[in-house]
Protein backbone atom coordinates (compact mmCIF):
# COMPACT_ATOMS: atom_id res chain seq x y z
CA UNK A 1 0.00 0.00 0.00
CA UNK A 2 2.75 2.40 0.92
CA UNK A 3 4.61 1.43 -2.18
CA UNK A 4 1.70 2.34 -4.39
CA UNK A 5 1.32 5.69 -2.62
CA UNK A 6 4.97 6.51 -3.21
CA UNK A 7 4.64 5.67 -6.87
CA UNK A 8 1.60 7.94 -7.20
CA UNK A 9 3.39 10.81 -5.51
CA UNK A 10 6.41 10.39 -7.78
CA UNK A 11 4.15 10.35 -10.83
CA UNK A 12 2.40 13.52 -9.75
CA UNK A 13 5.70 15.22 -9.17
CA UNK A 14 6.92 14.21 -12.61
CA UNK A 15 3.75 15.49 -14.21
CA UNK A 16 4.06 18.74 -12.26
CA UNK A 17 7.68 19.08 -13.33
CA UNK A 18 6.79 18.48 -16.95
CA UNK A 19 3.94 20.98 -16.71
CA UNK A 20 6.19 23.57 -15.10
CA UNK A 21 8.85 23.00 -17.71
CA UNK A 22 6.37 23.49 -20.52
CA UNK A 23 4.83 26.57 -18.89
CA UNK A 24 8.09 28.32 -17.99
CA UNK A 25 9.37 31.06 -20.30
CA UNK A 26 12.40 33.36 -20.13
CA UNK A 27 12.20 36.79 -21.72
CA UNK A 28 15.54 38.48 -22.46
CA UNK A 29 16.36 42.06 -21.61
CA UNK A 30 15.99 43.35 -25.17
CA UNK A 31 12.74 41.44 -25.74
CA UNK A 32 9.12 41.79 -24.74
CA UNK A 33 6.57 38.97 -24.46
CA UNK A 34 3.10 39.22 -25.95
CA UNK A 35 0.68 36.65 -24.51
CA UNK A 36 -2.27 35.34 -26.47
CA UNK A 37 -4.71 33.32 -24.40
CA UNK A 38 -6.88 31.16 -26.61
CA UNK A 39 -6.02 33.52 -29.50
CA UNK A 40 -6.96 36.63 -27.62
CA UNK A 41 -4.44 39.31 -26.76
CA UNK A 42 -3.75 39.81 -23.12
CA UNK A 43 -3.32 43.40 -22.04
CA UNK A 44 -0.21 42.71 -20.00
CA UNK A 45 3.02 42.51 -21.99
CA UNK A 46 5.58 40.32 -20.27
CA UNK A 47 8.79 42.07 -19.42
CA UNK A 48 12.28 40.61 -19.29
CA UNK A 49 12.88 37.75 -16.87
CA UNK A 50 11.15 34.49 -15.91
CA UNK A 51 7.44 34.13 -16.69
CA UNK A 52 4.83 31.36 -16.84
CA UNK A 53 2.16 30.62 -19.40
CA UNK A 54 -0.55 28.02 -19.42
CA UNK A 55 0.50 25.26 -21.76
CA UNK A 56 -2.08 24.67 -24.44
CA UNK A 57 -4.08 27.71 -23.38
CA UNK A 58 -1.67 30.63 -23.71
CA UNK A 59 0.94 31.35 -26.32
CA UNK A 60 3.88 33.71 -25.80
CA UNK A 61 5.50 35.62 -28.70
CA UNK A 62 8.76 37.41 -28.12
CA UNK A 63 9.40 40.68 -29.92
CA UNK A 64 12.90 42.11 -30.36
CA UNK A 65 13.09 45.73 -29.26
CA UNK A 66 16.59 46.44 -30.63
CA UNK A 67 17.31 48.84 -33.49
CA UNK A 68 17.28 46.93 -36.75
CA UNK A 69 19.57 47.87 -39.66
CA UNK A 70 17.94 46.88 -42.91
CA UNK A 71 19.47 47.52 -46.36
CA UNK A 72 17.05 48.68 -49.02
CA UNK A 73 17.69 46.97 -52.38
CA UNK A 74 18.88 49.22 -55.21
CA UNK A 75 16.01 50.77 -57.12
CA UNK A 76 16.11 51.93 -60.75
CA UNK A 77 14.25 55.12 -61.46
CA UNK A 78 14.07 58.23 -63.63
CA UNK A 79 14.56 61.59 -62.02
CA UNK A 80 12.44 64.64 -62.69
CA UNK A 81 15.01 65.89 -65.23
CA UNK A 82 14.83 62.55 -67.14
CA UNK A 83 18.05 60.94 -65.95
CA UNK A 84 18.14 57.20 -65.30
CA UNK A 85 19.72 56.41 -61.92
CA UNK A 86 20.09 53.47 -59.58
CA UNK A 87 19.76 54.31 -55.89
CA UNK A 88 20.14 52.12 -52.83
CA UNK A 89 19.62 53.07 -49.20
CA UNK A 90 19.71 51.79 -45.64
CA UNK A 91 17.02 52.14 -42.96
CA UNK A 92 17.26 52.07 -39.17
CA UNK A 93 14.09 51.26 -37.17
CA UNK A 94 12.91 49.67 -33.91
CA UNK A 95 9.71 48.36 -32.36
CA UNK A 96 8.18 50.59 -29.73
CA UNK A 97 4.88 48.75 -29.30
CA UNK A 98 5.28 44.98 -29.17
CA UNK A 99 1.55 44.23 -29.15
CA UNK A 100 0.89 46.31 -32.29
CA UNK A 101 3.87 44.77 -34.05
CA UNK A 102 2.37 41.34 -33.41
CA UNK A 103 -1.30 42.09 -33.97
CA UNK A 104 -1.40 44.91 -36.55
CA UNK A 105 0.97 43.48 -39.15
CA UNK A 106 1.88 39.96 -40.13
CA UNK A 107 5.60 40.54 -40.56
CA UNK A 108 6.72 44.02 -39.67
CA UNK A 109 10.23 43.51 -41.11
CA UNK A 110 8.95 42.63 -44.54
CA UNK A 111 6.39 45.43 -44.37
CA UNK A 112 9.02 48.04 -43.52
CA UNK A 113 11.31 46.75 -46.30
CA UNK A 114 8.62 47.01 -48.97
CA UNK A 115 7.54 50.43 -47.76
CA UNK A 116 11.11 51.65 -47.92
CA UNK A 117 11.53 50.48 -51.52
CA UNK A 118 8.29 52.13 -52.61
CA UNK A 119 9.16 55.40 -50.88
CA UNK A 120 12.63 55.37 -52.42
CA UNK A 121 11.18 55.04 -55.93
CA UNK A 122 8.81 57.91 -55.22
CA UNK A 123 11.63 60.13 -53.97
CA UNK A 124 13.69 59.42 -57.09
CA UNK A 125 10.83 60.46 -59.38
CA UNK A 126 10.22 63.71 -57.48
CA UNK A 127 13.86 64.84 -57.25
CA UNK A 128 16.42 66.21 -59.67
CA UNK A 129 19.80 64.69 -60.27
CA UNK A 130 21.57 67.56 -58.54
CA UNK A 131 19.44 67.01 -55.44
CA UNK A 132 20.32 63.33 -55.35
CA UNK A 133 24.00 64.14 -55.56
CA UNK A 134 24.34 67.23 -53.40
CA UNK A 135 21.17 67.64 -51.29
CA UNK A 136 20.83 64.21 -49.73
CA UNK A 137 19.95 65.41 -46.24
CA UNK A 138 16.67 66.86 -47.44
CA UNK A 139 15.88 63.71 -49.39
CA UNK A 140 16.68 61.55 -46.35
CA UNK A 141 14.25 63.52 -44.22
CA UNK A 142 11.52 63.24 -46.84
CA UNK A 143 12.11 59.52 -47.22
CA UNK A 144 11.98 59.06 -43.44
CA UNK A 145 8.64 60.83 -43.22
CA UNK A 146 7.19 58.75 -46.06
CA UNK A 147 8.15 55.48 -44.34
CA UNK A 148 7.34 56.56 -40.81
CA UNK A 149 3.74 57.54 -41.52
CA UNK A 150 2.35 53.97 -42.01
CA UNK A 151 4.92 52.39 -39.67
CA UNK A 152 3.52 54.24 -36.65
CA UNK A 153 0.39 52.09 -36.75
CA UNK A 154 2.55 48.97 -36.80
CA UNK A 155 4.26 49.86 -33.55
CA UNK A 156 7.50 50.58 -35.44
CA UNK A 157 9.53 53.78 -35.20
CA UNK A 158 11.87 54.82 -38.05
CA UNK A 159 15.04 56.24 -36.59
CA UNK A 160 16.99 57.14 -39.71
CA UNK A 161 17.03 56.61 -43.47
CA UNK A 162 20.18 57.18 -45.53
CA UNK A 163 20.65 57.12 -49.29
CA UNK A 164 23.80 55.07 -49.61
CA UNK A 165 24.79 55.23 -53.26
CA UNK A 166 23.62 56.79 -56.53
CA UNK A 167 24.79 54.98 -59.66
CA UNK A 168 24.83 56.93 -62.94
CA UNK A 169 25.27 55.78 -66.53
CA UNK A 170 28.76 56.05 -68.02
CA UNK A 171 27.67 58.69 -70.53
CA UNK A 172 26.26 60.84 -67.74
CA UNK A 173 29.47 60.44 -65.75
CA UNK A 174 31.53 61.66 -68.70
CA UNK A 175 29.19 64.59 -69.27
CA UNK A 176 29.40 65.59 -65.63
CA UNK A 177 33.17 65.26 -65.71
CA UNK A 178 33.36 67.61 -68.72
CA UNK A 179 31.03 70.05 -67.03
CA UNK A 180 33.09 70.04 -63.85
CA UNK A 181 36.29 70.49 -65.86
CA UNK A 182 34.83 73.44 -67.77
CA UNK A 183 33.65 75.04 -64.53
CA UNK A 184 37.04 74.64 -62.91
CA UNK A 185 38.75 76.07 -66.00
CA UNK A 186 36.39 79.05 -65.92
CA UNK A 187 37.18 79.71 -62.27
CA UNK A 188 40.90 79.33 -62.97
CA UNK A 189 40.70 81.91 -65.76
CA UNK A 190 38.79 84.32 -63.55
CA UNK A 191 41.37 83.93 -60.82
CA UNK A 192 44.22 84.47 -63.30
CA UNK A 193 42.53 87.56 -64.72
CA UNK A 194 42.04 88.96 -61.23
CA UNK A 195 45.68 88.29 -60.44
CA UNK A 196 46.76 90.01 -63.66
CA UNK A 197 44.61 93.03 -62.80
CA UNK A 198 46.13 93.35 -59.36
CA UNK A 199 49.63 92.82 -60.73
CA UNK A 200 49.10 95.46 -63.43
CA UNK A 201 48.00 97.99 -60.82
CA UNK A 202 51.08 97.28 -58.71
CA UNK A 203 53.34 97.46 -61.77
CA UNK A 204 51.78 100.78 -62.78
CA UNK A 205 52.51 102.16 -59.31
CA UNK A 206 56.07 100.83 -59.50
CA UNK A 207 56.57 102.36 -62.97
CA UNK A 208 55.26 105.67 -61.68
CA UNK A 209 57.78 105.61 -58.86
CA UNK A 210 60.63 104.61 -61.20
CA UNK A 211 59.79 107.42 -63.63
CA UNK A 212 60.76 109.96 -60.99
CA UNK A 213 64.20 108.34 -60.62
CA UNK A 214 65.68 107.08 -63.94
CA UNK A 215 68.43 105.22 -62.10
CA UNK A 216 65.85 102.95 -60.48
CA UNK A 217 65.19 101.23 -63.80
CA UNK A 218 68.88 100.46 -64.22
CA UNK A 219 69.09 99.12 -60.68
CA UNK A 220 66.08 96.93 -61.34
CA UNK A 221 67.76 95.61 -64.47
CA UNK A 222 70.89 94.75 -62.51
CA UNK A 223 68.80 92.95 -59.90
CA UNK A 224 67.21 90.89 -62.66
CA UNK A 225 70.64 89.99 -64.02
CA UNK A 226 71.77 88.88 -60.57
CA UNK A 227 68.65 86.77 -60.11
CA UNK A 228 69.11 85.06 -63.48
CA UNK A 229 72.84 84.51 -62.97
CA UNK A 230 72.17 82.76 -59.65
CA UNK A 231 70.61 79.83 -61.54
CA UNK A 232 74.00 78.96 -63.11
CA UNK A 233 72.71 79.20 -66.65
CA UNK A 234 75.04 79.15 -69.63
CA UNK A 235 72.90 81.68 -71.50
CA UNK A 236 71.95 85.04 -70.03
CA UNK A 237 69.11 86.99 -71.61
CA UNK A 238 68.99 90.69 -70.80
CA UNK A 239 65.78 92.62 -71.34
CA UNK A 240 66.33 95.70 -73.47
CA UNK A 241 63.89 98.63 -73.26
CA UNK A 242 61.99 99.21 -76.48
CA UNK A 243 62.01 102.97 -75.86
CA UNK A 244 65.80 102.97 -76.07
CA UNK A 245 65.71 101.22 -79.44
CA UNK A 246 63.25 103.79 -80.73
CA UNK A 247 65.47 106.61 -79.47
CA UNK A 248 68.50 105.17 -81.28
CA UNK A 249 66.46 104.73 -84.44
CA UNK A 250 65.31 108.37 -84.35
CA UNK A 251 68.88 109.51 -83.72
CA UNK A 252 70.19 107.48 -86.67
CA UNK A 253 67.69 108.82 -89.22
CA UNK A 254 69.10 112.45 -89.32
CA UNK A 255 72.64 111.08 -89.80
CA UNK A 256 71.54 109.03 -92.79
CA UNK A 257 69.78 112.10 -94.28
CA UNK A 258 72.91 114.22 -93.93
CA UNK A 259 75.07 111.48 -95.46
CA UNK A 260 72.77 111.34 -98.48
CA UNK A 261 72.92 115.14 -99.03
CA UNK A 262 76.72 115.58 -98.73
CA UNK A 263 77.73 113.89 -102.06
CA UNK A 264 75.24 116.03 -104.00
CA UNK A 265 76.78 119.28 -102.69
CA UNK A 266 80.39 118.40 -103.72
CA UNK A 267 79.66 117.05 -107.19
CA UNK A 268 81.21 119.41 -109.83
CA UNK A 269 79.33 120.13 -113.04
CA UNK A 270 80.43 117.74 -115.74
CA UNK A 271 81.48 119.19 -119.15
CA UNK A 272 79.52 118.51 -122.26
CA UNK A 273 80.14 115.12 -123.73
CA UNK A 274 82.71 115.30 -126.52
CA UNK A 275 82.41 113.32 -129.62
CA UNK A 276 84.95 110.63 -130.00
CA UNK A 277 87.83 111.52 -132.27
CA UNK A 278 88.11 109.40 -135.35
CA UNK A 279 91.02 107.07 -135.45
CA UNK A 280 93.76 107.75 -137.94
CA UNK A 281 93.98 105.34 -140.78
CA UNK A 282 97.27 104.39 -142.33
CA UNK A 283 97.57 105.42 -145.94
CA UNK A 284 98.88 102.92 -148.39
CA UNK A 285 100.87 105.59 -150.21
CA UNK A 286 102.11 108.95 -149.07
CA UNK A 287 100.19 111.84 -150.50
CA UNK A 288 102.32 114.85 -151.31
CA UNK A 289 101.16 117.85 -149.36
CA UNK A 290 99.79 120.78 -151.26
CA UNK A 291 101.81 123.94 -151.48
CA UNK A 292 101.54 125.77 -148.23
CA UNK A 293 101.94 129.18 -149.86
CA UNK A 294 98.86 128.85 -152.01
CA UNK A 295 96.92 127.72 -149.03
CA UNK A 296 98.13 130.68 -147.07
CA UNK A 297 97.25 133.06 -149.86
CA UNK A 298 93.80 131.65 -150.20
CA UNK A 299 93.26 131.78 -146.45
CA UNK A 300 95.83 133.95 -144.71
CA UNK A 301 94.42 133.29 -141.23
CA UNK A 302 92.63 130.05 -140.40
CA UNK A 303 91.53 128.92 -137.03
CA UNK A 304 91.77 125.35 -135.80
CA UNK A 305 88.89 123.23 -136.90
CA UNK A 306 86.28 122.63 -134.28
CA UNK A 307 85.44 119.14 -133.28
CA UNK A 308 82.08 119.50 -134.96
CA UNK A 309 83.74 120.16 -138.31
CA UNK A 310 85.78 117.02 -138.25
CA UNK A 311 84.59 114.26 -140.47
CA UNK A 312 83.76 111.13 -138.61
CA UNK A 313 85.37 107.90 -139.57
CA UNK A 314 82.16 106.29 -140.72
CA UNK A 315 81.67 108.78 -143.60
CA UNK A 316 83.09 107.93 -147.00
CA UNK A 317 86.66 109.01 -147.47
CA UNK A 318 87.62 111.66 -149.90
CA UNK A 319 89.88 110.91 -152.89
CA UNK A 320 92.79 113.09 -153.86
CA UNK A 321 93.67 114.50 -157.24
CA UNK A 322 95.75 111.46 -158.10
CA UNK A 323 92.92 109.07 -157.36
CA UNK A 324 94.36 107.81 -154.05
CA UNK A 325 92.53 107.83 -150.80
CA UNK A 326 93.08 110.98 -148.80
CA UNK A 327 93.41 111.02 -145.03
CA UNK A 328 90.68 112.71 -143.08
CA UNK A 329 90.88 116.30 -142.14
CA UNK A 330 91.37 115.39 -138.56
CA UNK A 331 94.51 113.44 -139.37
CA UNK A 332 95.92 116.41 -141.30
CA UNK A 333 95.10 118.74 -138.50
CA UNK A 334 96.79 116.48 -135.99
CA UNK A 335 99.83 116.14 -138.22
CA UNK A 336 100.09 119.91 -138.63
CA UNK A 337 99.78 120.41 -134.91
CA UNK A 338 102.57 117.91 -134.23
CA UNK A 339 104.79 119.52 -136.85
CA UNK A 340 104.04 123.02 -135.58
CA UNK A 341 102.52 124.16 -138.89
CA UNK A 342 99.29 126.00 -139.15
CA UNK A 343 96.39 123.79 -140.22
CA UNK A 344 94.79 124.58 -143.54
CA UNK A 345 91.16 124.57 -144.37
CA UNK A 346 89.53 121.97 -146.53
CA UNK A 347 86.64 122.92 -148.64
Amino acid sequence: MVQELVIAIVAVLCVGALYAASAARVVKQYERGVVLRLGRLRNDVRGPGFTMVLPGVERLRKVNMQIVTMPVPAQDGITRDNVTVRVDAVIYFKVVDAASAVVEVEDYRFAVSQMAQTSLRSIIGKSDLDDLLSNREKLNQGLELMIDSPAVGWGVQIDRVEIKDVSLPETMKRSMARQAEADRERRARVINADAELQASKKLAEAAKEMSTQPAALQLRLLQTVVAVAAEKNSTLVLPFPVELLRFLERAQQPQQHIAQQQPQQHIAPQPAQQQPQPQQQQLPEAVPPEPRESAQQASPVQSAPSPSMRRPSHLPQRKGPSGSTAAPAAADADTDERSGAEPFAHH
